[in-house]
């Protein structure tokens, strides 16, 4: 039986491989699906993954990690964020990071509920799918809140038409979060549950 400094260790190493796979993924093609508009990001995966391994507090540094790597971009002129960011610098640093701090912990919380109940299998997958539909819904809403009235926002909303907040989420994510919360959400699941399995936890 590990004691406490062995399993702190551990849990250590544990964090820094998937935050060291969050960077490489940031910064390869890996990490991320370009759209016209905005990125499928495949960054929920090892965040949901290590969430559900590692409990909420490892899903909010991983979140964080995350988010960092999501500011290095707005800093070097990728995406919207970039673009925002000429605007407003500190609400994208809290676009940035808050969201994704907030998805990795809630995440994290899901799975540790989840797994107390009769559906502990399942549980992986529901948290799985859970971390790339908070980071849509966290993400946009932030977006929404912070600069809907920007110049950049609403040429957005009137070129897709849009009638309100919600419609131009709709709008501008789409098909493409559907189908990012069930990539990342099965991938997640799969990943998790076997390495759960394999650690014993």
């Amino acid at each position: 039986m590990e004691n406490k400094t062995t399993k702190g260790t551990r849990g250590m190493v544990e964090l820094a491989l998937m935050s060291a796979i969050i960077i490489v993924m940031a910064m390869t093609p890996l990490g991320y699906l370009k759209t016209p508009f905005l990125s499928i990001t495949l960054l929920t995966i090892p965040v949901a993954v290590g969430a559900i391994i590692l409990g909420p507090k490892g899903g909010a540094f991983l979140g964080g990690i995350f988010g960092a790597t999501s500011f290095a971009q707005a800093l070097s002129g990728a995406g919207m964020t970039a673009i925002l960011l000429q605007t407003n610098p500190l609400g994208v640093a809290f676009l940035c990071f808050v969201p994704r701090i907030l998805e990795g912990f809630l995440c994290g919380l899901i799975a540790k509920l989840m797994r107390k109940t009769r559906f502990k299998k399942a549980a992986f997958y529901i948290a799985g799918i859970s971390c790339p539909v908070l980071n849509t819904i966290l993400f946009m809403g932030t977006v929404v809140a912070l600069f809907y009235q920007t110049e950049y926002i609403q040429t957005l909303v009137t070129s897709l038409g849009a009638k309100n907040p919600l419609g131009f989420i709709i709008a501008l994510v789409g098909i493409q979060g559907v189908i990012e919360a069930v990539v990342c959400g099965i991938i997640s699941g799969t990943v998790s549950l076997t390495l759960a399995k394999a650690l014993k936890r």
